[in-house]
Formats: structure tokens, sequence, C-alpha cells
């Protein structure tokens, strides 16, 4: 890895795939809280609540998801609004699941950098996700945004890792799928930004990403 002593990456849709665990919520909330619900009914209902779940991403609060989404399609046992908040934040957590191969290539890339995640969000909910992907023993440093008060694309808490991993800019890549909050963030500090894009979006921003992946494997393509 030419001149490179760190790699820094995006949790959510980068190290873990957010949307599978959106599905698994579904289904979680439709055994709870619906009678038998199958076929193209089902489907309706979970394209919505993944529509609902989009307009809150990156917002901790997460009732109106839910109260949306009972609006839309009353359920035979509704949450109580109270209660939604809690059970997101110690359901949602648990859904998340990681790839295998992901864990082996950040295991390869350790052994010759530091590597760090940056990500926003709560930090009971992030903390909660990343312990049970087993990816809290694979990095040497884990920041998130509640809790040191700064939020992607905000410079402040990239530099913040920088300092925590004792490297200059240069010295640092960062790997994300949010072309502005991620690759622009990064970017803002002077550190390289890679997208990470499985689903081939078009980039429609001014933001020119160092490199562009859509494969987790690719960044080996780092050290040869």
């Amino acid at each position: 890895m030419k001149g490179y002593k760190a790699m820094l990456f995006d949790l959510d849709d980068t190290l873990l795939n957010r949307d599978k665990a959106v599905d698994k919520m579904f289904l979680i909330i439709s055994e709870k809280c619906y009678e038998d619900v199958k076929g193209s009914a089902k489907n309706e209902m979970l394209q919505k609540f993944k529509e609902y779940d989009n307009r809150s991403y990156g917002n901790g609060d997460k009732v109106k998801v839910l109260e949306s989404f009972f609006d839309e399609f009353p359920p035979k046992y509704r949450l109580p609004r109270n209660y939604i908040q809690d059970f997101w934040n110690h359901t949602f957590p648990y859904c998340f699941s990681i790839n295998q191969d992901t864990i082996n290539i950040v295991n390869i890339i350790k052994k010759q950098v530091k590597v760090a995640i940056i990500t926003n969000g709560s930090t009971q909910r992030q903390k909660a996700k990343i312990i049970t992907s087993n990816l809290n023993s694979c990095f040497d440093k884990i920041i998130i945004s509640e809790e040191v008060g700064f939020s992607k694309p905000d410079k402040r808490i990239f530099e913040l890792a920088l300092n925590q991993l004792n490297v200059l800019p240069e010295e640092a890549l960062f790997v994300g799928d949010d072309i502005k909050k991620d690759i622009g963030g990064c970017q803002n500090a002077n550190i390289n930004g890679i997208w990470f894009n499985p689903h081939m979006i078009k980039n429609n921003t001014d933001i020119k990403p160092y490199d562009e992946i859509n494969s987790f494997g690719r960044l080996l393509s780092y050290f040869t």
C-alpha cells in the first residue's frame, strides 16, 4: 500500500448491509403487530416500511417511522408511541450480520495498516451493531458521531480519527457508500475517498472520488 498508514471505513451500507437489516426489522414488526400477512400485501408493506425508514435515515428518532407506517397499515397490535424508540434501539442493531468475506478482507488490511470506523448515529445503536457483528475486535479505533459531537461530512470527525491514529491526511484512505457525507466529508479533511458503490448508482454531484469500487474485495488491489 503505497505510503498509506491507515484505512478508515464507514459502517452502514459499507461494512454492514443495512438494507438486509431493514428487511429483518420489518419481519419482526409484521410478526409482532400484524396478523398473518402474505404475498403482494406483505411486499407492499415492506416497500412502504423501507420508504419511511429511508426518509429518517441518519435521524436517531425512529418514532415517526413506525407511527407513519402504522397510520398507513393499521396493525392488530400497535406499539405505544412512548415505547417505539426503545423497541427500535433494542431490536434493530441485532438485525445486522456481516459477510465473513468482509471480516477476512478487513483482517488482511489490518496486517498492513491501521484500521478505524467512522460512523454517524446513536452511540447505543452503533455500538450494538458493531458488537453483534463481531467488528469490535477488528478495528484500532471506532468513532461514533453522537459520542464525539461531530457528524460526517464535518471534517472534524475525520481529523479526530487521524489524530487518534497518529497519521497524516495523505497517509489515509476512507471507504464509504455516501458520496456526499463520506466522500465529500473525507475530502474536506484532505483524505482520499474510495466510493463503495455496489448498486452502481450514478454520481450526480460535483464530488469526484479518488476511486470507485463495487465489491469489497477490490480494496485488496491497493496492496498489489
